[in-house]
């Protein structure tokens, strides 16, 4: 298996090298807005330890960022009038991982309505801040 790239884009987030649309962030793990969102709210949920994904993380890290995912699942699904929520977490090339550091998705869903393709559409700076304060000030109530 490869190993660690500490300059793929999500550990840059990590250290601050590049802007996010941050929704929840702890000792951890940080949460923050897909800006090619496949549905209103879609967040990733990250841990802050150096693992490419599922198959070099911590069990502990692991548990934690799982743990955090059901928290902005149940954020989304009041902010967002969800129905439900798809979670996704895709391991290696062959499996469609695109950023090599380990994170989930965390998708609310409407009945009928269908997810746009993956990283099809960049999504407006605007709407994202939006969704994100809206999502954040849910998570910091919770």
């Amino acid at each position: 298996m490869a190993t660690y790239d500490t300059n793929n884009i999500f550990a840059k987030i990590l250290r601050g090298e590049l802007p996010s649309y941050k929704v929840y962030e702890d000792d951890g793990a940080l949460a923050f807005l897909d800006i090619m969102p496949r549905m209103p709210g879609h967040a990733l949920v990250l841990p802050k330890s150096a693992a490419r994904n599922i198959l070099d993380v911590s069990p502990a890290d692991l548990a934690h960022i799982m743990k955090v995912a059901q928290k902005v699942a149940k954020a989304a699904m009041q902010v967002f009038a969800a129905d439900g929520i798809t979670i996704q977490q895709f391991n290696e090339g062959a499996g469609g991982q695109v950023v090599f550091h380990l994170h989930v998705h965390v998708i609310p869903r409407k009945n009928g309505v269908a997810m746009k393709p993956p990283a099809s559409e960049k999504e407006k700076p605007e709407i994202l801040a939006e969704n994100a304060r809206k999502l954040a000030e849910a998570l910091k109530a919770s």
